[in-house]
């Protein structure tokens, strides 16, 4: 409606400058009413029109006192959208004040606001285009990636059934990203282990079993933890697939659940790598003085936007101890998440100069687990309490170790759990 405003003030301003007396007005009105197709009348100081594009000027009536006429009177411009009985159709007036041989004299140019409402609609379909390329070229990009994805956990599931029979046909690998990656270099490296290992059979029977052991519990932690993220993917990439007059929300409901499930696999991994390195003795330490209290606090800060419903407070004073600080963070991390994780209420870290307490008003453990709950691979499900591939808390035993630290237990079914780190 500005615009339409502003493009009528310049069209007046265009007439104006070439009405040089009042002989030449029936000419420029019709010379500018053939280019420009707009609504012209000229109307003299007393509100008689005097020239006229649309209609007989005789037939009209005073416009002394139209609104448009009035504010321009005054004001020298004057502008209203106002329905027109005798072209039935609503325009936009706009008139300016101007003078001609020291005569007072009104031009008024109207235009028909149903430009508006096309340009609107046009408008209209250009963006509904561009969201719908946008939405198709999206939709491609998820279902090439799900496809992909769906391929690379074939692949890898795959290659862990015929490990589980002891008959790699093939070397796996994967380059569409790192994690992939580092799945397929992970397995190829515990193939290799067990192959080494068979070959060696005869005189080392006690290690092939202890092995075989170990890699019957690998397998079936990861099947057990990736079977339930990829199923979702591979349902949700599906649905995607499948259905597509699907909401946007929904749609973006299903990407979000196939990312987190992703990074969840990622996370997995990561955990078990890190059990692995620390199991073997092969992970790095650097020991320094680092402050418990900081790491704490960084600790709750990572863990706050997870976990908005309970707060953690931390009571007690600094304490300055000699560890590999990346280590007793992932420790602590560990067990103030999974007090989160199972705790009805808010759970308080206590520092003392002998000892960290993490307590929790959770579901609590059965005594008859407590001692077996930091065995690798070991799962508590009753009651709810699930220690996660049960790498968990072996994590948090194998950096204690390393540091000569201790951790104790106590939990109460329904009453909640304590753990402290002792030093």
């Amino acid at each position: 409606m500005n615009q339409i405003e502003k493009n009528l003030s310049q069209n007046i301003d265009s007439i104006a400058l070439v009405l040089h007396n009042i002989k030449d007005i029936e000419n420029v009105v019709q010379q500018f009413k053939e280019k420009t197709s707009l609504r012209i009348t000229i109307i003299d100081e007393n509100g008689k029109v005097i020239v006229e594009s649309d209609k007989d000027k005789d037939s009209m009536e005073n416009h002394k006192n139209r609104y448009e006429i009035i504010h321009a009177k005054y004001d020298g411009f004057g502008k209203i959208i106002r329905y027109s009985r005798s072209l039935n159709k609503e325009l936009l007036y706009v008139a300016k004040k101007i003078k001609i041989n020291e005569e007072t004299y009104y031009i008024r140019l109207a235009d028909y606001t149903d430009k508006i409402q096309e340009n609107f609609i046009r408008l209209s379909f250009h963006i509904i285009g561009i969201i719908t390329i946008f939405l198709i070229i999206a939709f491609m990009i998820t279902y090439f990636i799900s496809i992909k994805i769906k391929s690379e956990t074939d692949n890898i599931l795959k290659f862990l059934i015929e490990l589980s029979d002891k008959k790699p046909s093939y070397e796996i690998t994967s380059n569409y990203t790192l994690e992939f990656n580092k799945i397929t270099r992970f397995l190829n490296k515990v193939a290799l282990k067990l192959a080494k290992k068979e070959k060696q059979k005869a005189k080392q029977t006690a290690k092939l079993k202890l092995a075989n052991r170990q890699k019957d519990e690998i397998i079936s932690a990861i099947s057990h933890e990736f079977k339930n993220p990829i199923a979702i993917i591979s349902g949700y990439s599906e649905t995607l697939l499948n259905d597509t007059d699907l909401p946007n929300s929904m749609r973006e409901k299903f990407l979000n659940k196939i990312r987190s499930n992703g990074e969840k696999m990622s996370q997995i991994i990561d955990k078990l790598r890190l059990s692995l390195k620390l199991e073997e003795g092969k992970q790095q330490t650097l020991f320094t003085t680092c402050s418990i209290k900081k790491i704490c606090e960084r600790v709750v800060s990572d863990l706050k936007d997870k976990y908005k419903d309970h707060e953690v407070t931390i009571e007690g004073n600094d304490i300055k101890i000699k560890a590999d600080e990346t280590l007793i963070e992932i420790a602590i991390g560990n067990l103030i998440e999974n007090a989160l994780k199972y705790s009805e209420d808010n759970v308080k870290v206590i520092l003392t100069q002998e000892s960290i307490s993490i307590i929790d008003k959770g579901i609590g453990i059965e005594e008859k687990e407590l001692n077996k709950i930091n065995k690798k691979f070991y799962r508590v499900s009753k009651n709810g309490w699930n220690n996660s591939l049960g790498l968990g808390l072996f994590i948090v035993h194998s950096i204690l170790s390393l540091h000569n630290f201790k951790l104790e237990i106590k939990s109460e079914i329904h009453k909640g759990s304590e753990f402290i780190i002792k030093y």
